[in-house]
């Protein structure tokens, strides 16, 4: 267990030197360094990848869905293990373009280092401190999302605009797409830090699964070699959701991915699959 806390809970340097607009590794990337908000002390990077077709279709307006741990998704230079990310944008690419996803824009919101810990956790643990994810939301829902809205061409209904993440991003997730499930419609519950403070966020889905109007679609996953026991906290949040009202691949996919580990290289072969979940195309979705 203890091997396990000190993956997740490992301090990411905050980006030095911000890229320059040309030097992103992607065409279809735009930078916005030094995101201000008011709720927390820090700014941070955000970069948003624009789908293919976005610059032909000026009347058209696209779900979006924002993650976190931004420095990790497109940039190999930035990401904590240099060289390693999720290849968001090249995954996104490839499954757009295949017709499986429906063209959508993604939003990488970059932690800021030593204060990711803080704002990724929703209570305050006796030990190790945290419980400022109310702030964060407030981030979100009052100066992020409505920034990108006037930026950019979105769709701001709740089953237009997802949040995903992982580890203590997952966790974050999980619990802010809960608290405002009348904005976030699409989850992406990446091996989540469950263990947090005795496993609050279980409590937190027990109490407050009965109030939901209606259920965010959920893509919840979970590496088996992430770990006996973050498999057991997994396996447990999964049927907690099932008896909070979540339909199996209706608005719930629990994947135990063989061989999955806790880092970004991992993360990077579930993007495809959770991006087909929570924002298929027409045609993929009648396959549901």
């Amino acid at each position: 267990m203890a091997t396990q806390i000190s993956a997740q809970l490992q301090v990411e340097p905050a980006l030095a030197e911000p890229p320059q607009p040309e030097a992103l590794p992607h065409p279809r990337l735009r930078f916005h360094p030094q995101f201000h908000s008011r709720f927390l002390p820090d700014d941070r990077d955000v970069t948003v990848y624009l789908p293919p077709g976005y610059d032909d279709e000026p009347g058209r307006h696209y779900p979006v869905l924002y993650l976190h741990d931004g420095q990790n998704l497109f940039d190999p230079r930035t990401s904590f293990i240099p060289g390693r990310t999720w290849q968001v944008a090249e995954t996104a690419d490839t499954v757009i373009e295949a017709g499986e996803v429906e063209p959508l824009i993604i939003v990488g919101i970059a932690n800021t280092g030593e204060r990711r810990i803080a704002e990724y956790t929703p209570t305050r643990d006796w030990k190790m401190g945290g419980g400022e994810a109310n702030k964060y939301g407030d981030l979100l829902t009052h100066d992020l999302l409505p920034f990108i809205a006037s930026t950019y061409r979105v769709r701001d209904e709740e089953q237009a605009t997802g949040l995903g993440g992982s580890s203590l991003g997952g966790l974050v997730t999980l619990y802010l797409g809960l608290k405002y499930s009348g904005v976030f419609g699409r989850l992406a519950v990446m091996s989540p830090s469950i263990w947090w403070n005795h496993k609050s966020i279980v409590g937190y889905v027990n109490e407050n699964a009965p109030r939901l109007k209606q259920h965010p679609r959920i893509w919840l996953d979970v590496g088996d070699a992430e770990g006996r026991r973050t498999l057991a906290d997994t396996d447990l949040l999964d049927r907690r959701l099932k008896a909070g009202g979540w339909l199996p691949e209706r608005d719930l996919h629990y994947e135990r991915v063989p061989g999955g580990t806790h880092d970004e290289t991992a993360w990077s072969h579930r993007v495809a699959p959770m991006l087909l979940f929570l924002f298929p195309s027409a045609r993929a979705d009648a396959g549901f």
